[in-house]
């Protein structure tokens, strides 16, 4: 028997074989099985509240996020920009894959939403509960605060000197590049339009938030479960990459968690630096709801996520049999239709 043969009668688990048979106790000695689950620890996942399941988990993924963001943010700044310390490039790569871990950690429990505008279109437009609204919202700020809180302490020292330099050159504790911008965003020291900058947040917002939505439409077949945690790390990377320089927040919980840190550490002027903070902070919000709102009215195909099983007409079978024959789409064929099946769009 072929080498070949082997391989493929591998898969079929056909024990006889001496090299499955090999690759069978192989696997059983360097992997541990897992043990029985006790009537225990049973009883104790059924008793925890599913709102603090959900809570924990947006606010563990929004920690996820931002505190590998912040931190390679930390490392470019506190050393001087140099290079062999990072640069925007790393930064981008931080929250883009910090992003794509807390989406795999976390969205199984809550969702995944970590960001609040997110959470306010699932509502609108998803029936995501409303009642469930405002922990969500709560628990993502959270999140943001307590990395925030974690980065402070661990850089304590290397900030505390970042900030007396900075202090001791004039330059006081916040401004763009400062030690309170390792927390939040701030805007340059020639960016005084706030026009400009509030426009620059919506289109990077507008941009991220097709990208997501896009990425979460069942029936777009180029985005897998697998690669959506990626594909949306990536737009935020591709708007740090391009923005970065200019100031953009991209997130409200993100922005003010850490800002609500920053405020602790170099007082009020952190929300009040050129009047800055509102477009860091809510902005996010209509910009995101404009981005779904342009992808349901233009470009989702509703009949296409009916055709691959992922949603039903409110009316049932008959209903869409009435709308398939009002169109003239398909050929009816026992309350139902043929082509519809295949998942073919309607367009």
């Amino acid at each position: 028997m072929s080498g070949n043969e082997h391989l493929e009668r591998l898969a079929t688990h056909e024990l006889e074989i001496g090299a499955t048979d090999a690759v069978q106790r192989h696997v059983t000695r360097k992997v541990v099985e897992p043990k029985p689950v006790s009537q225990r620890k049973l009883d104790f996942e059924h008793r925890r509240p599913r709102w603090l399941r959900e809570m924990m988990a947006e606010a563990t993924g929004v920690f996820f996020y931002v505190y590998p963001g912040i931190a390679s943010t930390a490392a470019f700044f506190l050393n001087g920009t140099e290079p062999q310390f990072g640069s925007l490039f790393q930064i981008g790569w931080a929250y883009a894959i910090g992003i794509a871990f807390a989406i795999i950690t976390c969205a199984s429990t809550s969702g995944g939403h970590f960001n609040p505008a997110i959470t306010l279109c699932f509502a609108y437009w998803q029936g995501f509960p409303w009642k469930k609204v405002p922990y969500y919202i709560f628990a993502q700020v959270f999140g943001a605060f307590v990395a925030g809180l974690v980065l402070m302490g661990q850089y304590h020292e290397q900030i505390s000197v970042f900030t007396a330099e900075s202090i001791a050159a004039g330059k006081g504790t916040v401004y763009n590049g400062g030690p309170a911008s390792i927390l939040c965003t701030f805007p340059g020291e020639t960016q005084n339009n706030l026009g400009y900058l509030f426009l620059i947040e919506w289109f990077v917002d507008s941009f991220i938030g097709i990208v997501i939505w896009a990425s979460l439409d069942p029936a777009n077949p180029f985005v897998s479960p697998y690669s959506a945690p990626f594909v949306i790390g990536l737009a935020y990377a591709n708007m740090v990459w391009g923005f970065a320089d200019i100031s953009i927040s991209t997130n409200l919980a993100r922005d003010l968690g850490t800002r609500i840190v920053a405020a602790i550490w170099f007082g009020g002027e952190a929300f009040s630096y050129k009047n800055y903070s509102w477009i860091a902070i809510l902005v996010n919000v209509p910009a995101t709801f404009f981005a779904t709102a342009y992808y349901e009215f233009l470009m989702r195909d509703s009949l296409k996520k009916i055709g691959h099983g992922h949603a039903v007409h409110e009316e049932g079978e008959e209903g869409l049999a009435r709308h398939l024959t009002k169109t003239g789409k398909m050929e009816m064929e026992n309350g139902t239709t043929s082509t519809l099946r295949k998942g073919e769009s309607h367009v």
